[in-house]
């Protein structure tokens, strides 16, 4: 069910609700498919009785509707897929998290000053130190690293630690062209892997000497204890059809400034923006 919390202008708010707002606010009918959330958000106090959307709602729709950048960040975990993001609009940024096995999103307002802050928070972004020397590099076929992590799906966290090492070895060790350090090392980092999660970011700039939408991205492996690596290739933002099993994945450990210099370096400056 929808919901709002009016003393921090937050909302959790599911993809269909945000379409039935999104039409109501540009005048159009609600489809017949959509109107038991249209309900929904009737029966929260968001749309009133004379069919009127609350006040608290036109920041966040002026920004859905007209978003200057779109930020996505999309993270995997043991728990599944977490799709997260801010919006920037052209006077509020609004950041929306999702919440693993949850139908809806929070979206809450972000105050511009504190954009790449929320960002990291977004990704738990820590200054926590690591076990194993900044800079080490690792090398595999994709293929190799998903059948890695396919190794440990569905186990749970409660599991006893060593065991699940022991299952990850094995599937990468199928790859003759791996090094036994490289083996022990990727395994490591594998049954430590708290998410993996990659950030993206576009708006509407010049493509070639014509409006087009641009973009930037980068990859990372949030390893816990063993720190964060940077996912150097396949470097995003990867199209469509471009990595295939046999694809080089490389992973480079990298402090975590380095991350939150990432993270801003991700934003377009105030000149690539087309704006209007």
């Amino acid at each position: 069910m929808p919901s709002y919390d009016l003393s921090r202008a937050r909302f959790r708010l599911s993809d269909e609700h945000l379409m039935v707002l999104v039409q109501m606010a540009t005048g159009e009918a609600v489809p017949d498919a959509l109107v038991a959330e249209r309900d929904e958000l009737r029966d929260c106090g968001l749309i009133d009785a004379n069919g009127l959307l609350a006040h608290v709602l036109m920041p966040l729709l002026d920004t859905l509707i007209d978003p200057a950048v779109v930020i996505s960040l999309e993270a995997a975990g043991r728990q599944g897929e977490l799709h997260h993001g801010v919006l920037v609009g052209q006077e509020h940024v609004v950041s929306h998290q999702g919440w693993p096995g949850e139908r809806e999103a929070e979206y809450a307002y972000v105050e511009p000053k504190m954009l790449v802050w929320a960002l990291a928070d977004m990704v738990n972004l820590k200054q926590s130190g690591a076990t194993v020397q900044t800079g080490a590099v690792i090398e595999a076929r994709v293929g190799t690293v998903e059948a890695g992590v396919r190794a440990v799906e569905g186990i749970a966290l409660s599991e006893v630690e060593g065991a699940e090492r022991d299952w990850i070895r094995k599937a990468l060790e199928a790859d003759a062209t791996l090094g036994e350090a490289q083996v022990v090392l990727l395994a490591d980092l594998i049954a430590e892997l708290r998410s993996s999660w990659r950030m993206t970011a576009a708006w509407r700039g010049h493509q070639n000497s014509r409006v087009g939408v641009e973009g930037s991205g980068f990859a990372v492996w949030d390893c816990g204890p063993l720190g964060y690596w940077h996912r150097e290739s396949p470097a995003e933002p990867v199209a469509a059809g471009q990595v295939s099993p046999d694809s080089i994945m490389r992973l480079v450990q990298v402090r975590p400034k380095h991350v939150w210099d990432l993270i801003a370096g991700l934003l377009p400056e105030d000149g690539e923006l087309l704006r209007g």
